[in-house]
């Protein structure tokens, strides 16, 4: 179906084209990406311009929820001694337990009791039921969108963003809204946020498809809200840390609207050429602690970028959850923006 758009519509053939995805298409994009990538090189037509793809909190490998604990701690969710005696009785490997390590798994049982309460998309957002799955019919007979959307008693309060979600059902099903997406009556019944899908997971490691890619020069963006605990960034950097790229242009300091968010350290290997760097940012690390030689600065919103011998750049969003745009809209763009014009961060 992809592929026969590009047929259909062979005039945007020539675009630059970037795949994108969040949270599982960590799992997807890489591999549709290098399924397009190997059919360039074979020559198989249509050819289609493929200069990157772009990754939101992405699901990458089986071990990542490993990280979790030191992403808590770091954010004083959990307390010093939790952690040190996790560290010590697990020796960092939380979700294959030996059933023997009773001290482990008791550490383990702590820790999710202490977090139950936390809302792991976005930890400083309280945590809701889920809606229900029936929304369409919270409003009853249908009327106009926007009458729906301001009466008061529809929604109340709209604390939690599981509330505002409901919005969308009656969005994609207005005729309006249909008749503008060019949606053909009758092709597609009532729309679901989260429809439920049958699949076999095949791929449990994504990595090597970056290493693949990364290596014939095509571009990615990959970054994570920083206050998302269902992939978190510390899972992430470690994966692109991985893959032992040097470091061409080492902490600085990036802007959004003029104003400066941290501080600057520029540290150049010769190596490598600027044209292949990767590019690390991280907004507003909170609580001081001093973990595989990063340091986490307490109460400040800082901004930096790191800059390694490769096309990933990597960026973590100050204040965003598991979805950062949905978050931070501006800063997304302004990301964004920059990275696709070939600007620095």
């Amino acid at each position: 179906m992809f592929l026969q758009w590009f047929v259909d519509h062979p005039a945007f053939l020539k675009n630059p084209l970037y795949i994108g995805g969040d949270s599982y298409s960590g799992m997807v994009v890489p591999i549709i990406s290098q399924i397009i990538a190997s059919k360039n090189e074979m020559e198989i037509k249509p050819f289609i311009n493929l200069k990157g793809y772009l990754l939101g909190n992405p699901s990458t490998f089986e071990g990542e929820n490993n990280y979790e604990i030191p992403y808590a701690h770091g954010m004083g969710l959990i307390s010093d001694e939790l952690y040190e005696s996790l560290n010590t009785n697990c020796k960092g490997e939380y979700l294959n337990i030996n059933p023997s390590n009773s001290l482990c798994l008791q550490d383990v049982q702590t820790f999710k009791e202490l977090l139950k309460g936390i809302n792991k998309p976005h930890i400083l957002e309280p945590k809701c039921k889920r809606f229900s799955p029936r929304p369409h019919q919270l409003f009853g007979e249908r009327r106009s969108l926007d009458e729906k959307l301001h009466e008061p008693n529809n929604l109340p309060g709209l604390k939690c963003r599981n509330n505002w979600y409901k919005h969308s059902y009656h969005w994609a099903d207005d005729d309006q809204v249909r008749d503008a997406l060019n949606i053909r009556k009758g092709t597609i019944g009532k729309w679901e946020r989260c429809a439920t899908l049958q699949f076999q997971k095949m791929v449990t490691n994504s990595i090597p498809y970056h290493e693949n890619l990364s290596s014939k020069g095509y571009r990615s963006l990959i970054y994570s809200g920083d206050h998302d605990k269902v992939v978190t960034f510390r899972s992430t950097q470690a994966w692109i840390k991985s893959l032992n790229y040097s470091i061409v242009d080492d902490w600085r300091a990036w802007t959004v609207d003029n104003q400066v968010a941290g501080l600057v350290l520029d540290e150049r290997h010769t190596l490598w050429t600027l044209q292949n760097s990767c590019t690390y940012i991280s907004h507003k690390l909170c609580h001081c602690i001093d973990v595989e030689s990063f340091f986490f600065f307490r109460c400040h919103d800082f901004s930096y970028t790191r800059s390694y011998s490769n096309q990933i750049t990597f960026a973590t969003v100050k204040g965003a959850g598991h979805t950062a745009p949905e978050y931070k809209p501006r800063e997304c763009l302004a990301m964004l923006t920059r990275w696709m014009s070939y600007q620095p961060l």
